[in-house]
């Protein structure tokens, strides 16, 4: 790694980029699904279900959903008949996924603190490894994406839904206009965090293009590496496999 990394627009050390992440994320926890849907207008449900759609969990897999936090994507793969290790770094926003679980009577999910660079499990674990808008805080991309392979069976699948860069001409200057001027105000009025918010839209913009990242995925040992693009590349779903 570099000595230093970003953090929003920032370059800090990547030690302090870890520890203000998870500051981030603690503050925001109990209204993060609440602001999701004010800042996509309900769209990242979508987004989120043809995710699923593309994973395809089937009854009797074991899949690790890392940065699962609260639950969203492990709700709906376990509704599938899937096993679902739910980990995320952040042990605030698990605590938020545990109790939205218990509310909604879901059960048969596994919760566990993970730093997504350092996993504890073992090589060739689990059948597959989702990760929903949590690849772009990571520290050292590359080092999570090597262990994401290095825990999946042989013939594993590696599924990312991550923010990207949109290539609509004349939609991306609608929408960065409007991320940087007013989803900070919306995190200020809903969650009363304005500079979380902020840190959240410039580390969508510092995030590598589409095709950069998927030569990152190849490079930590997957193959048939695709990227979908949903809305021009707003969002990206990426994937690959472990032969």
């Amino acid at each position: 790694m570099s000595e230093t990394v970003s953090f929003g627009y920032r370059e800090v050390a990547p030690e302090e980029k870890t520890k203000l992440v998870g500051g981030v994320f603690s503050s925001v926890a109990k209204k993060y699904d609440i602001m999701n849907d004010a800042m996509s207008g309900g769209m990242h449900r979508l987004w989120k279900d043809q995710f699923v759609r593309r994973v395809k969990p089937r009854a009797g897999e074991t899949i690790l959903d890392m940065a699962g936090g609260t639950g969203d994507i492990a709700f709906r793969m376990a509704a599938k008949g899937a096993q679902i290790m739910v980990s995320d770094i952040n042990e605030d926003m698990l605590a938020v996924g545990m109790e939205r679980a218990t509310k909604r009577g879901i059960e048969g999910l596994s919760w566990l603190p993970q730093n997504a660079e350092t996993l504890s499990f073992a090589d060739r674990s689990f059948d597959a490894y989702t990760i929903a808008f949590g690849i772009r805080n990571v520290t050292d991309k590359p080092k999570a994406l090597r262990e994401a392979h290095r825990v999946l069976k042989y013939g594993g699948r590696f599924f990312c839904l991550e923010f990207s860069t949109n290539v609509w001409p004349g939609f991306s200057d609608v929408y960065d206009s409007y991320s940087h001027k007013l989803v900070p105000r919306i995190g200020k009025m809903i969650a009363g965090d304005e500079e979380s918010y902020r840190y959240l839209i410039e580390s969508i913009r510092r995030f590598p293009p589409m095709p950069e990242f998927a030569k990152m995925i190849g490079e930590a040992g997957f193959t048939q590496v695709k990227v979908e693009p949903i809305m021009g590349g707003l969002v990206a779903i990426h994937s690959g496999w472990k032969a």
